[in-house]
C-alpha cells in the first residue's frame, strides 16, 4: 500500500507544539497546517499516533481524493473507491461533509450520495458508535478521511472523576510543552481540580503512553493489524523517576478526585495532592520548577470582579514564596492575569477552549 496523508488535529495556535512532539516521537516530515499537523505514513503510523501523541485531539487518515463537479459524478467516483479494503461489510458508518467554493455546494445532498454509494458497495448499518467518514469538498476537490480515533483523544480512559470546567488532557499537554516542560522538573498546580496538569506532567516524566487505557476506532477497520498493535502496546510500564508533581485545591472533593485519577493513571507514587487555599500555599521540598494553573475566570463562574482579589493573592503568594519557579497561567482575561502582578514576559495568541478563547501567560524564573 502507498503511504497516505495522516492529519492530527489540535486547537488553532498550538500547532507548533504538536509538530515538535510528533517530530520527537519519530513522525518524520510532520508539517504544520491549519488546526493540526500532517505527515505521510501507513496504518502502523496511524496506530502509533493515536497511542503516543499527547497533544493530538483526533487522528484522521486521508485515504482518497478526486475532483468532482456534480452530485452524480461524486456518487459514481465514491462507488469506485476500494471500500472493502477499509471497512468490513455492514460496518456502521456516519458521513460528515463540508463544502466550500465548489460547484457541489449542498453538503446534505453530497452526504446522501456518498452514503448511498458506500451502502451499495459494502452495506452499512445504524449504530450508536459509527465509523466517521469525513469529506471535505473545496475548490471542487473531494478529500475523504476516516476518523481513526473514535472518542476524542483527550478521553484518556483513566480519568473518570472530573469537576466543573475541566481542562482537556490534550490541551494541558500542549500548554505544558509551550511552558517549557519536558518531564525533568517538578510541576505544581495550586488550583488543580481533578488533577489534569499534574497527571499529564507525571505521565510525561514516567514516559507513559497517553492512549494506553482506551480503545480506538481503527481497531474496527478492515486495515487493523492486531499483531502489530500488540507489539506497539507491549511496553506500557512506566519509567521510574524521582521527580514529584503536586496539586492543591481548597475543595476537598477535588482532591479526592485527583487522587483517584492519579491511582487509575498509575502515577500516584509521583503525585501529591493537598487541600489548601492560595494564601496557605508553600513550595514543596526540592528544586524549583513550573507552577501552571487554569484559574477561574468571569465567563466561567459569574462576576469576574470577585476574582481580582483571588488573582492578587495568587500573585503575592508566588512572588513571595516561589522564587526560582516559572509561572504559567491560562485565562480568558488578560486584565485578570495582570492583576496578579506577576512579571509575564510571554503571552500567547488566543486559543479555543470550551467555546471561549484563552491565552497562556508565562513568566521567567521568579527572582
Amino acid at each position: 500500500m502507498k503511504p497516505f496523508e495522516i492529519f492530527c488535529a489540535c486547537p488553532p495556535g498550538l500547532e507548533p507544539y504538536l509538530q515538535a512532539e510528533a517530530l520527537e516521537a519519530g513522525f518524520k516530515g510532520a508539517e504544520i497546517t491549519a488546526g493540526g499537523i500532517t505527515f505521510m505514513g501507513l496504518w502502523p503510523n496511524v496506530m502509533r499516533a493515536n497511542l503516543n501523541l499527547r497533544g493530538a485531539s483526533r487522528v484522521l487518515a486521508r485515504f482518497a481524493s478526486f475532483r468532482s463537479f456534480n452530485l452524480s459524478q461524486l456518487e459514481k467516483q465514491t462507488r469506485t473507491l476500494e471500500w472493502n479494503t477499509l471497512l468490513a461489510a455492514n460496518t456502521p458508518v456516519r458521513v460528515d461533509v463540508t463544502t466550500r467554493k465548489s460547484k457541489i455546494y449542498h453538503a446534505g445532498a453530497a452526504k446522501e450520495r456518498i452514503e448511498k454509494a458506500i451502502n451499495e458497495r459494502i452495506g452499512t448499518t445504524i449504530a450508536d458508535d459509527p465509523i466517521k467518514i469525513m469529506v471535505r469538498i473545496e475548490d471542487n476537490l473531494c478529500t475523504f478521511s476516516i476518523d481513526t480515533s473514535g472518542d476524542p483523544l483527550h478521553q484518556r480512559g483513566h480519568k473518570e472523576a472530573v469537576g466543573k470546567a475541566p481542562m482537556r488532557e490534550t490541551l494541558a499537554a500542549l500548554f505544558l510543552r509551550a511552558s517549557g516542560f519536558d518531564g525533568t522538573e517538578p510541576v505544581l498546580d495550586p488550583m488543580c481540580g481533578s488533577g489534569t496538569f499534574v497527571l499529564e506532567a507525571a505521565e510525561i516524566a514516567c514516559n507513559l503512553k497517553p492512549g494506553r487505557s482506551r480503545d480506538f476506532a481503527f481497531e474496527r477497520l478492515a486495515t487493523f493489524m492486531p499483531d502489530r498493535w500488540a507489539e506497539l502496546r507491549s511496553d506500557l510500564a512506566p519509567t521510574e523517576t524521582s521527580i514529584h508533581f503536586h496539586g492543591s485545591d481548597r475543595n476537598a472533593g477535588a482532591i479526592s478526585n485527583a487522587e483517584a485519577n492519579a491511582a487509575r493513571a498509575d502515577v500516584a507514587q509521583n503525585c501529591s495532592f493537598t487541600q489548601a487555599s492560595i494564601s496557605d500555599l508553600i513550595p514543596p521540598d526540592g528544586p524549583p520548577g513550573l507552577v501552571i494553573l487554569n484559574p477561574p475566570y468571569g465567563a466561567r463562574i459569574g462576576d469576574k470582579k470577585k476574582l481580582y482579589a483571588l488573582y492578587g493573592a495568587l500573585g503575592s503568594t508566588l512572588k513571595t514564596r516561589f522564587k526560582g519557579w516559572r509561572v504559567a497561567i491560562i485565562t480568558t482575561d488578560s486584565d485578570l492575569a495582570r492583576t496578579s502582578g506577576l512579571p509575564f514576559n510571554n503571552t500567547s495568541a488566543p486559543i479555543p477552549h470550551g467555546g471561549l478563547k484563552v491565552r497562556l501567560h508565562q513568566t521567567k524564573a521568579l527572582s
